[in-house]
């Protein structure tokens, strides 16, 4: 990418979005195209013709979704699947309309059966059932890296799709009813702490095993991506490492410094057993991520302490 591109960042202000724009900026990045979802609602067919007739941006990265946790999956299920469809229509096809130079399309680790063999091979993609809980999201997922391979076949359109495992980091989502594994342990063991509760409730049995990405990790994997690869084939991002809910619970609980004890709810539902992906394309490719989980963790924990907002 030339540094004076139009660079359009959809999502810039979500936590994967915000990333990206800070890596951009770091790397120097001049011209970048940023709309709020007040300025321009990319559900709207029209709205999203006429910001790229008029911006033409050079490239894309297409990050704007509807996202959450288990509860919100499984909750507002005909959401997920409308919205996040609708977005990535417009923006896919819009992109190939104006001609963009190449459009990144960021997917979910959800997107891979519910008991496929891990790790998480790209050709798993389609080989078995989803996990139910979050079903429409991730065939919303798939529509869209299958949407990128076809406008690819069909018209040569530069368009890449790449997996991120599950992520977390600055300017994440608190909100208990929606928010991911992580960033809920934060807010609940420190509003624990903050209560002097003796103990804490956790869902499930703590056994399933989760890999986790630093968001900023990820940023820079996404550029580097930009600027490297070129194939059908989407490619996963991630550490190539998982841990156990309970092992993440232990060293949340350590990090936030709740002194209490955990307690797990094995009414509620695990998810799937275990999610890792397998990263070996990557880093074949030449990338590998920076920050450690522990590390990671203390600098959410750091963002959510200075952002009271992120917490409503």
């Amino acid at each position: 990418m030339e540094k004076v591109a139009k660079i359009y960042v959809a999502g810039h202000r979500g936590m994967v979005g915000s990333s990206i724009v800070r890596q951009l900026i770091l790397q120097g990045y001049t011209n970048l195209i940023l709309r709020t979802s007040a300025e321009l609602d990319l559900r709207n067919q029209a709205a999203v013709d006429a910001f790229f007739a008029q911006e033409k941006p050079d490239y894309v990265f297409l990050a704007a979704a509807k996202v959450g946790g288990i509860v919100a999956n499984n909750t507002y299920r005909a959401d997920f699947l409308y919205e996040n469809l609708a977005i990535q229509n417009h923006v896919i096809h819009a992109s190939f309309v104006q001609k963009v130079k190449k459009l990144m399309f960021l997917g979910s680790s959800c997107i891979y059966p519910k008991m496929a063999p891990q790790p998480l091979k790209e050709s798993y993609l389609l080989s078995g059932f989803l996990e139910p809980t979050n079903e429409p999201y991730a065939i919303a997922k798939i529509a869209g890296i299958k949407m990128c391979e076809a406008y690819r076949a069909q018209y040569g359109c530069q368009f890449i799709s790449v997996m991120p495992t599950n992520l977390y980091g600055m300017n994440d989502n608190y909100e208990l009813e929606n928010s991911h594994v992580l960033p809920a342990m934060i807010r609940k063991f420190h509003e624990a702490k903050e209560r002097g509760d003796s103990s804490i409730t956790l869902w499930g049995t703590g056994s399933p095993k989760r890999e986790f990405l630093y968001a900023d990790d990820l940023a820079k994997a996404c550029l580097y991506l930009m600027e490297n690869y070129n194939q059908s084939e989407f490619i996963n991002i991630g550490t190539g490492e998982d841990v156990s809910i309970l092992e993440l619970a232990e060293m949340v609980k350590k990090i936030t410094g709740y002194q209490g004890t955990i307690h797990w709810d094995t009414s509620r539902p695990d998810g799937t057993p275990r999610k890792l992906m397998d990263v070996s394309k990557l880093h074949d490719l030449g990338w590998k991520h920076e920050v450690e989980l522990a590390d990671g963790i203390q600098l959410a924990y750091q963002d959510f302490l200075q952002n009271p907002k992120s917490r409503k």
